[in-house]
């Protein structure tokens, strides 16, 4: 259940209706965004940011929040904008928010009131936006947010299994922003409040728009034409590539994807990242920090609960995991807040009545980068040829946790607070890398900001899927397990650090996920959930799963497609559970590992001849003991028979005349 707390007044809160407009005295809104999640004013929300953004540069912004996409009306109840719809499907592409990997309807929804399920619709930036367009013909619609940007040229869908048209198309929009869009979005709202018109807005960087002619596009690279996409998936590897190499705002072209003779969507380069000072400007807004009132009845919004008491160091990655779309979105050039900033922030927590006294993470897409990977990213961005990390770090590589160890040191001795967790996940290889701070870092991890367990991502032990995940060799991880556990018992804790595993990632064979189900077993470990690779927009990885190849190289990759094979690479990893002994069984014999059926202290699984001898001995048990039970309850009824009979004047079961 989310955590109680005060009601924060509706009047802290962006109009979401036309009496809260009359309040204001406003006749009309600038900018109307219309959003698939709650009305949540919170940092961890992007919503949040660019409506606060846009206030503070003047801008009239209202708020409607998962209308009824059965009715038009919906999304007329603030009126017409004077220069927009900002339209986003949340915090989440609305796909993976409704379904798992399995394609089963998720029963919850944290980004709702009381996490009710069923208030968005599938594909929520597109039916919002042709929702906005029946009402309002002529009025700019500006489209943004994870899912817009992770579809903003043509994509590989998981849920249809086929390739789709850039979001922007299907939406029928006039704009699309992607990645961070705090530059872009200012840029675009200052052009239409000069009187330019949404179709001559083609110069932002980080958008992306449509036109009928490549006329005044002279600087563009091309990519396969849609057409072809849909008939060769390699073309799909081919593009996706490009795409991924111009995703650095330092590096990137301008990208045209054709549709037609007629009809083409251009990507402009990539926004620059923010700096230090815009970041801490962003963060210092006037946020609420809180959902909105008229979510209270329903018991608040759960996914706020998880970020209330947090605070964003950074954004940004260069861990580059294949499986991550974070590259795609956000970018490899981290940025990060300044000290004063976040201790701002985290001084004003400790003054909220609900404040019990723990910061609950201090990080971002990876908690311990705190500056770009090398000096150089800063001036001429990240390599689009190598990896900062994988296979090995990069000689250029400056692994520094100095920083973020004083950010933290500062953080906890704040009055009032009693402990600072650290729950965005580091990144082990890169504390591994750290010869002059590792160490010191570790010590203080252990001993002030984690709480039992230290969730870790390895994803794997087979070296092979490493790879193709972008992760280091199963060697560094086992190394930063030991220097943990040191740095545990230096503290006087009993602590441990728990791996997040992944299975049926692409370069995945039934062999290798062998090698994890014994890694487990080794270990004594029995994850109760296991992450199953899911293919959404936007990663290397999903690429890899629809094509086959590795779109960096366009080698061939070994794809767990099926979804038996998923759930029999799932099965093994959690090979204690028994209602997985027959997949396990089976998962085993295809990897032609039968020498782990059996009854060895290293085998997995039983035969099914010592299981079927199991299970007849349960049931002869059961049945003695339901045997048993039964006479017990037999036993005061046939004597309760035996009087009544006497009284009717039976005796040995014979009526008397008869």
């Amino acid at each position: 259940m989310p955590r109680k707390h005060a009601t924060v007044s509706a009047e802290k809160f962006l109009p979401t209706s036309r009496a809260d407009m009359r309040r204001l005295g406003w006749e009309q809104c600038d900018f109307v965004y219309v959003s698939g999640d709650a009305y949540v004013d919170h940092p961890s929300f992007g919503m949040a940011i660019i409506t606060r953004l846009l206030e503070a540069h003047g801008y009239k912004v209202g708020v409607i929040a998962q209308p009824d996409w059965n009715d038009p009306a919906s999304v007329a109840v603030l009126g017409e904008p004077r220069l927009g719809f900002l339209v986003s499907s949340g915090n989440m592409d609305s796909m993976v928010n409704h379904y798992t990997v399995a394609k089963k309807k998720r029963s919850r929804d944290a980004y709702s009131p009381g996490g009710q399920a069923g208030l968005r619709p599938n594909h929520a930036t597109v039916v919002y936006s042709n929702l906005i367009r029946r009402t309002f013909k002529e009025t700019p619609i500006i489209v943004g947010g994870i899912e817009a940007s992770l579809r903003r040229l043509a994509h590989y869908d998981y849920w249809s299994d086929k390739m789709k048209r850039s979001l922007l198309l299907d939406a029928g929009a006039d704009l699309l922003i992607y990645g961070m869009g705090e530059h872009p979005m200012v840029e675009v709202a200052d052009a239409l409040a000069a009187g330019l018109s949404i179709r001559d807005i083609t110069f932002v960087d980080g958008t992306v728009y449509r036109t009928s002619s490549l006329e005044h596009v002279y600087d563009a690279v091309e990519l396969p034409a849609f057409s072809e996409l849909q008939t060769d998936r390699l073309a799909y590897a081919r593009s996706f590539a490009v795409q991924y190499r111009n995703s650095d705002p330092f590096t990137g072209k301008r990208l045209v994807e054709p549709y037609s003779d007629h009809e083409y969507v251009v990507q402009n380069p990539p926004a620059a990242a923010l700096s230090t000072q815009e970041m801490d400007a962003v963060y210092a807004l006037p946020y609420a920090r809180a959902a909105h009132p008229s979510y209270d009845a329903a018991g608040g919004v759960p996914a706020l609960s998880e970020v209330r008491f947090s605070l964003t160091s950074n954004r940004g990655c260069f861990g580059e995991c294949a499986f991550c779309a974070l590259t795609f979105h956000q970018g490899r050039i981290v940025q990060a807040r300044s000290h004063e900033s976040l201790l701002r922030e985290a001084e004003a927590m400790t003054h909220d009545p609900a404040f019990k006294g723990y910061i609950t993470d201090v990080g971002g897409p990876t908690a311990d980068f705190r500056a770009p990977a090398c000096k150089a990213q800063l001036s001429r961005g990240a390599c689009t040829g190598k990896r900062c990390l994988s296979p090995k770090p990069c000689a250029k590589l400056e692994a520094d946790h100095s920083d973020y160890l004083e950010l933290l040191r500062k953080l906890r001795a704040l009055p009032g607070v009693k402990k600072v967790f650290v729950r965005s996940g580091v990144r082990f290889d890169y504390v591994m890398a750290d010869a002059k701070h590792g160490r010191e870092f570790l010590d203080e991890l252990a001993a002030h900001h984690v709480s039992g367990q230290l969730r870790v991502a390895p994803e794997h032990v087979s070296d092979d899927v490493l790879s193709v995940m972008g992760k280091p060799p199963h060697k560094v991880y086992e190394r930063f397990v030991e220097a943990f556990q040191r740095a545990t018992e230096r503290a006087g804790l009993e602590q441990y650090a728990v791996p997040y595993l992944m299975s049926s990632h692409p370069g995945s064979t039934m062999r290798d996920a062998v090698k994890l189900a014994e890694y487990v077993r080794d270990m004594g470990f029995n994850p109760e959930q296991v992450q199953d690779f899911y293919p959404t927009p936007g990663s290397l990885s999903t690429v890899m799963y629809a094509t086959g190849v590795d779109p960096r190289t366009m080698e061939k990759v070994y794809v767990p497609r099926s979804s038996h094979e998923k759930a029999l690479q799932r099965a093994l990893i959690q090979y204690r559970n028994p209602a997985n002994r027959d997949l396990v069984r089976e998962a085993l014999r295809r990897a032609r590992r039968t020498d782990l059926i059996g009854h060895g202290e290293k085998c997995l699984v039983w035969p099914e001849k010592a299981e079927e001898g199991e299970k007849r001995a349960k049931r002869g048990i059961a049945g003695e003991k339901n045997r048993l039970r039964d006479q017990r309850k037999a036993a005061p009824n046939r004597k309760n028979r035996g009087l009544a009979r006497k009284a009717n004047g039976h005796k040995g079961g014979i009526r008397k005349g008869r």
